[in-house]
């Protein structure tokens, strides 16, 4: 093989690596003949500076076994036998023991090494153990680098100084114990595939992460996080040239790395397009001055400044629930004006009594809770006094009784009989006989909850919570209709008419939490809707909105058999008879052609005939189709015009827009009215009664909690210099555009508008039109007045050809030009016009577009208009406003070092929609230290699955071997290319997430963001924050005095930047109610921010101030929003991507599209718009790829 020349810098790392082995050497002197110990030394705990300066944690220390068997691969410890072949791989080692062998190495880089420890690569790793080993191998192959091992056998520490191999690594078997690799393994190869991150070959597949089902077996050992070799196929190029602040380079040119394919990519590699970057590890980025994109209002940090700061994290992440601790309460925040402010919460007083469990076997088994409910109360009724020592037992409808002492038995059988409902007829009801056999579970014990609600336990006792929230639940599911933890009744108030054959029931919330102040009972009122108990005829009527005098159209049966099916049915023909019955489907043929046998002989009969003759009824409507009820193997048919809907059944299918405003109108009170409610339906409830309660021993406070609160001030916010406000301190969480323009007004040079409304003339678009070019120039944009082709008019059904002919006519004006933004004037009832053309937008033309309905167009109010210019700036790439704070560097970790942050959600199908997946989406900045621009990407994946499936990918490409990707490597790419800077911290807020599943979101996506940030480079592991953002929760705030016009807003709520975190909030972790919002109508609901996992060490303080000033920076309205607005976006941008679904889209698997989406095929090994299998999951239709210039800027605002 012929040697390459080295470079001068080259020369001199060798020399002096040369020097530092001969030094080395002299100091091992000695030591080869020294005995081997049990255990090696633990060399200290204190982080060892790595290449750039930053500080590696130490291991944590591993005992190891007197014997086992071990091979070393780059770090570890032990002693056993290793049979391998290398290819140009440099080598170093420390120890002491017995080696055999040989090998040739060419190439920079010198060492000693005594025992079996052989590896390569950049990195540091420390181990224990003992031993004896032997190693034959051959090698040979050349090397350049510089990196470090320490891999410990049996002797004192000693280092050498080797290169990294320019070759393939060859196939080797190994087995045995090792720190890293734990538990016998024999796998071939045993290496990291390049850009991967691979930190324990056990558990984590060649394909696809980690197995996340792994992690619930019980035979699952943790993997230890450590710093991935460095992959020896793709060399590292030197960094680019540096350049000083503010200097603004060539867009980057390279491909689109990521779920796409193409080579590893490390931030080392990526060209400076705006700048270089900075890290820990210096030689890769060079010497460069921080700046930032475009014009900066400040100075950064210089870059010794920015890496003493930076700090890795300190631990590795969590690898099951069981090692999982949440970050206790660091303090408490003391930023704001106090004040006190009321809750919704009532103090429970907690039971002082023994808590007994039972399991319960009813036979027949049956599936509905009604069923097993009537079973258990007639046992009760029956046998309380003489079996159950009078106990009043609670029941949770399924397979647990809970009494609060013991019974007088182990286990027991009974016998209990039901009779059916009475049908109205005179013959006697059928008995229908179970066997209820109780047996002993286990004891709940108190204690423990106790001491959890102290704050001396760490974990919740769930099976404590879970039995008392059992027990208050008891009175009321006997009163009212449950529904998940609500309760509905007619009787709780004014049943609402939502239109379509739908009505609204009054309800309350109720729900027994663990918080500061002890347990607490969290009430809010509710409302849902139910199905009116009218006859199927008017419920079709109102459903469709017309009479039925003729037979039905295919659409209109499939609406009919969507609504009904699984509705309770009784029959109106047989008198005082009310059998009742569930509709399984409606039937093809029509009334009067539907024939079935009438006897074994396969007689017909006509269904019209049948009734006649049996019941003397006359059908009316014969050529409607029939009802089908009971199975499908033996159906039974009714006519619709015998049937009436059974009252007291909730409506669980999607409702339309019609019915979701009529809903909101009911259930929207003024904050005064909705916590007179909640104190009316305390008393109603009379919990000081209740014999369930009294039974356990449960006390109920009947006034609303006292909580003190802050109200954070509001951030001054940056607009452009040339206007008359050059800044802005929002008041009571709102302000406007007037004499102000944005901070970064986006570029328009050619528009277009299309007309998709008849009613809109053409001379009416126009004059809308100009007005908006008008408002977009007025508020710092940069807009030609005229569009570039004359305004267009189309029919809505005609839309994909409309879109197709005005982009081809403003090519061919423009001589190979795009258009920068389409204005789309869409009628007031667009059905699916408006997904139609975003699809057609943003996945197909590459043009952003702005829809304005009619009504707007002809209103042309100055408010509509600015906020459509604001939204029109982002979407080209512009800035609205930005943080003061951000621009003179003063928020608290995140002006101090390249921060990122990210925003995530997952939106599920609506009820009923059973075939659709669910959307992810992820967002993150794109600017530094602005945090305001926010690039996204979305996924289809599998149905109601909650965990965000592309975070991070691997797969296996044919050429190129084993190919990482996915949303987080993604957007940390453009990041580097966009700022010039790779992020040193990341901040994480997730939406979407339920309380039960918080162990299982953490688990798995904080390993995807490990692994997505090791693929880009193997010393890369920026400290992450992990918050989860929840909306849908039952706790209000109320002012504690409503006529204090200082304490409350407009609409009676409290301030915006009111913040709780004592008494209502969670024990002893880390959490807040944050109410960043004005009210305009109704009560607020107040965003509750869980911290999951905290490596930046944030106060109470720095991040509730970040969270809430944040919330002023949303680009769409000059409010402060009720979320973060990273949140937010993603919200927006999973909606947005469930217009990309084609209807008959799978329900299983994922893929994303966005940012690499143009190189799809390659990471999915198929083709866009196939179906086909990603790594890890199952078959799906992918989302069509974002355009290049569409999923760069804000598309989804």
């Amino acid at each position: 093989m012929p040697r390459r020349r080295k470079t001068p810098r080259e020369l001199e790392e060798s020399a002096q690596a040369q020097a530092l082995a001969e030094a080395q050497a002299s100091a091992l002197a000695g030591a080869e003949g020294s005995a081997p110990s049990a255990v090696a030394p633990e060399p200290a705990s204190t982080p060892t500076p790595a290449a750039g300066g930053a500080a590696v944690p130490a291991p944590i220390p591993v005992s190891a076994p007197a014997q086992h068997v071990a091979s070393q691969h780059v770090e570890g410890q032990g002693h056993g036998q290793a049979h391998s072949q290398h290819l140009g791989e440099g080598s170093q080692g420390q120890g002491s023991g017995h080696s055999q062998g040989q090998r040739q190495r060419q190439g920079q880089g010198q060492g000693q090494g005594q025992g079996q420890g052989q590896g390569q690569g950049q990195g540091q790793g420390q181990g224990q153990g003992q031993g004896q080993g032997q190693g034959q191998g051959q090698g040979q192959g050349q090397g350049q680098g510089q990196g470090r091992d320490e891999p410990n056998s049996s002797g004192p520490p000693g280092r050498a100084r080797g290169g990294m191999g320019g070759g393939e690594r060859g196939s080797g078997r190994r087995g045995g114990r090792s720190r890293y690799n734990q538990g016998p393994s024999h796998s071939a190869p045993h290496h990291n595939a390049p850009g991967s991150f691979n930190p324990h070959p056990e558990q984590y597949r060649a394909h696809g992460g980690q197995e996340y089902h792994d992690m619930q077996h019980p035979g699952y050992t943790p993997p230890v996080y450590r710093r991935p070799s460095r992959p020896s196929q793709q060399p590292i190029p030197p960094a680019p040239r540096p350049m000083q602040q503010g200097g603004r380079g060539p867009p980057y040119p390279g491909p689109s790395y990521g779920p796409g394919g193409g080579p590893p990519v490390h931030f080392a590699a990526l060209p400076a397009g705006y700048g270089s970057g900075v890290g820990p590890v210096v030689e890769q980025f060079g010497s460069v001055v921080i700046g930032g994109v475009g014009p900066r209002f400040n100075s950064g940090p210089t870059q010794e400044q920015a890496v003493s700061k930076y700090e890795p994290p300190p631990t590795p992440p969590p690898i099951s629930s069981k090692q999982l601790r949440f970050p206790l309460r660091p303090d408490r925040g003391r930023i704001g004006l106090r004040c006190i402010v009321k809750a919704n919460h009532f103090f429970v007083e907690l039971p002082d009594k023994d808590l007994h469990q039972y399991d319960v076997t009813i036979t027949p088994e049956v599936t509905s809770r009604g069923i097993n409910r009537a079973v258990m109360e007639q046992l009760v009724k029956l046998y309380r006094e003489s079996h159950l020592s009078s106990r009043l037992p609670a029941y949770d409808g399924r397979k647990s009784l809970y009494t609060a002492g013991p019974l007088p038995f182990q286990s027991k059988e009974f016998q209990i009989s039901l009779l059916d409902e009475d049908d109205g007829t005179n013959q006697p009801r059928r008995e229908r006989l179970f066997k209820v056999v109780i047996k002993f579970a286990a004891r709940a014990d108190l204690h423990h909850l106790g001491q959890f609600l102290l704050g001396r336990q760490a974990d919740a006792p769930q099976e404590a919570l879970q039995v008392l929230d059992i027990v208050l639940r008891e009175l009321p599911t006997h009163r009212y209709s449950p529904v998940g933890r609500s309760f509905y009744s007619p009787n709780l108030g004014t049943r609402q008419p939502l239109g379509d054959g739908l009505e609204s029931w009054r309800g309350f919330y109720q729900s027994i939490r663990p918080t500061q102040m002890g347990l607490s009972l969290n009430i809010d009122m509710s409302s849902t809707a139910f199905i009116e108990p009218k006859t199927v005829m008017e419920f079709i009527r109102d459903l469709l909105n017309k009479e039925l005098t003729r037979s039905l159209s295919d659409a209109d049966r499939m609406k009919i058999k969507k609504a009904l099916r699984g509705v309770k049915v009784e029959v109106t023909h047989r008198g005082s008879m009310r059998r009742k019955y569930r509709i399984s489907g409606l039937t093809h043929q029509a009334t009067n052609e539907l024939e079935f046998p009438v006897d074994e002989n396969g007689t017909l009969k006509s269904v019209t005939d049948y009734f006649r003759e049996t019941y003397g009824y006359f059908i009316r409507h014969p050529s409607l189709p029939c009802l089908q009820v009971g199975n499908s193997l033996r159906p039974n048919y009714l006519p619709m015009e015998v049937c009436k809907i059974v009252e007291g059944q909730r409506y669980s299918k999607r409702l339309n827009e019609r019915q979701i405003t009529a809903l909101l109108k009911v259930t929207c009170q003024r904050p005064r009215d909705r916590e007179a409610d909640i104190m009316q339906t305390v008393h109603h409830n009379a919990y000081h009664q209740d014999p369930y309660a009294q039974e356990f021993g449960i006390r109920i406070s009947n006034e609303l909690a006292q909580v003190e609160a802050r109200v954070l001030p509001a951030p001054r916010l940056k607009y452009h210099d040339t206007g008359r406000e050059k800044e802005c301190l929002p008041q009571v969480g709102q302000w406007n555009m007037m004499n102000k323009k944005m901070v970064n007004g986006g570029i328009v040079n050619y528009w277009a508008c299309i007309n998709f409304s008849r009613t809109v003339q053409e001379n009416v678009a126009k004059n809308f039109c100009q007005e908006l070019a008008q408002m977009c120039h007025t508020s710092g944009m940069q807009f030609t007045r005229d569009p570039v082709v004359p305004l267009q008019s189309y029919r809505p059904e005609h839309s994909d050809r409309a879109l197709f002919q005005l982009c081809d006519d403003v090519h061919k004006k423009t001589k190979g030009k795009s258009l920068d933004l389409l204005i789309a004037i869409l009628p007031d009832n667009n059905g699916p016009l408006y997904g139609d053309l975003k699809k057609q937008c943003e996945t197909v033309l590459g043009v952003v577009s702005q829809c304005c309905l009619t009504k707007h167009v002809f209103k042309m109010s100055k408010q509509y208009l600015a906020n459509v210019a604001l939204k029109i700036n982002v979407k080209v790439g512009g800035r609205n406003t930005v943080l003061v704070d951000a621009l003179t560097r003063k928020i608290p970790l995140v002006s101090d070092i390249p921060t990122i942050i990210f925003g995530a959600d997952v939106t599920h199908p609506h009820p009923g929609e059973d075939s659709s997946p669910s959307i992810a989406a992820v967002v993150a900045s794109q600017d530094w230290p602005e945090v305001t621009k926010y690039a996204g990407l979305v996924c289809a994946q599998a149905h109601r699955q909650e965990l965000i499936q592309d975070l991070y990918k691997e797969w296996r490409d044919p050429q190129k071997g084993t190919m990482t990707g996915g949303m987080i490597k993604e957007l940390l790419i453009s990041f580097r290319c966009a700022t010039g800077q790779k992020p040193l911290r990341i901040i994480f807020y997730r939406d979407g997430v339920s309380e039960g599943q918080f162990y299982q979101v953490l688990l798995y996506e904080l390993d995807a963001i490990r692994k997505a940030c090791a693929s880009l480079e193997p010393d890369y592991q920026p400290p992450v924050t992990f918050v989860v953002v929840q909306k849908r929760h039952h706790t209000r705030l109320f002012a504690s005095n409503h006529n204090d016009n200082r304490s409350t807003d407009r609409s009676g709520n409290i301030l915006p930047g009111t913040v709780v975190d004592s008494k209502i909030c969670h024990p002893t972790e880390f959490d807040f109610y944050l109410c960043s919002h004005a009210g305009i109508q109704g009560t607020s609901r107040p965003a509750h921010y869980h911290v999951l996992w905290d490596e930046n060490k944030f106060s109470a303080d720095s991040l509730q101030s970040l969270t809430n000033n944040l919330c002023y920076t949303y680009a769409r309205c000059t409010r402060s929003v009720s979320i973060v607005p990273p949140a937010y976006y993603a919200h927006l941008a999973a909606f947005r991507a469930r217009f990309y679904m084609d209807p008959e889209a799978s329900d299983t698997g994922s893929v994303t599209s966005g940012l690499g989406g143009a190189n799809r095929s390659q990471f999915t090994g198929s083709t866009a718009g196939r179906t086909h299998r990603a790594a890890g999951g199952n078959a799906v239709r992918p989302l069509p790829p974002l355009k290049e210039n569409v999923k760069r800027v804000m598309f989804y605002c």
